[in-house]
């Protein structure tokens, strides 16, 4: 995909941060924009930003990614909005407990992996008809380098970003000869306001420090060259190395080196 004037991108998770930086950066491209968010009011926020740069056709919807109806519904209004997509970021997603394993409650695994992964999943089934009535279209999943390794009090946040990671390679292998693109992207740490419980604050200083700005130039670049795997952000090319490089015992030595400074400790106290 060499250009986005008038072409149709999806954004999921669009109310605020990267989702909200995807949509400003679409805008300035001359893209017909599909925005949704469970946020109403963040979401409005970012309609109103977009409209500040832009006059382009939107359509908006608040609902619950991990909501299959839900998001079919959406992926129909869309079509009879603006047309077939042509670009689906599959961007929406939460925080994890922050606790250890022993520490997390089963809601909170359900939850987690409802959004960051079902919300992938949903996404990518709603709006990939679309795609392949036209044999076109780039469909971006967003990971985390925390789908890259596994890091301590995110064992809920993890596993739903692996399993999107394992999901887009094979949606990857599976689309390999058709004119439909998939792309796997595993930011680092990005300024946005995911990580809000007050014991996860000490970790969002450290570690969140990329602008979601930057990310959003970074994808528009990739997805022009239809880079395959995106790594991106504060820590990210220090860990994509290093799960490529060295043992996996090497790899959990230290990343509990890197974080243990920075994540609430007291569950660890027996």
């Amino acid at each position: 995909m060499k250009n986005f004037n008038n072409k149709v991108v999806v954004i999921t998770g669009a109310a605020s941060g990267m989702g909200r930086a995807y949509a400003l950066a679409f805008a300035r491209e001359g893209s017909l924009l599909a925005l949704c968010d469970f946020d109403a009011a963040g979401l409005e926020e970012t309609l109103t930003l977009v409209r500040s740069i832009s006059g382009t056709k939107i359509a908006q919807a608040v609902f619950d990614i991990s909501d299959q109806t839900a998001t079919f519904n959406f992926a129909e209004q869309v079509r009879q909005e603006l047309g077939a997509v042509d670009v689906l970021i599959n961007n929406a997603g939460i925080e994890g407990s922050a606790k250890p394993v022993w520490a997390t409650e089963a809601e909170s695994f359900e939850r987690v992996m409802a959004v960051n992964y079902f919300g992938v999943v949903n996404g990518t089934r709603a709006f990939l008809p679309q795609m392949q009535a036209k044999n076109s279209g780039a469909i971006i999943n967003v990971s985390s380098i925390f789908g890259l390794a596994g890091t301590p009090n995110h064992a809920d946040y993890c596993g739903s970003k692996f399993a999107v990671r394992g999901f887009t390679e094979a949606l990857m292998v599976e689309l390999i000869d058709s004119h439909i693109q998939v792309q796997l992207l595993h930011p680092g740490g990005i300024n946005t306001n995911i990580a809000r419980k007050d014991h996860t604050r000490e970790f969002s200083q450290h570690f969140l420090t990329t602008s979601p700005d930057d990310i959003a130039q970074h994808l528009l670049t990739c997805i022009k060259k239809n880079k395959k795997r995106i790594v991106y952000g504060n820590g990210s090319i220090k860990t994509w190395l290093g799960v490529r490089l060295l043992p996996l015992q090497s790899v959990c030595k230290l990343v509990w080196h890197e974080m243990k400074s920075v994540i609430d400790l007291k569950d660890y106290q027996h």
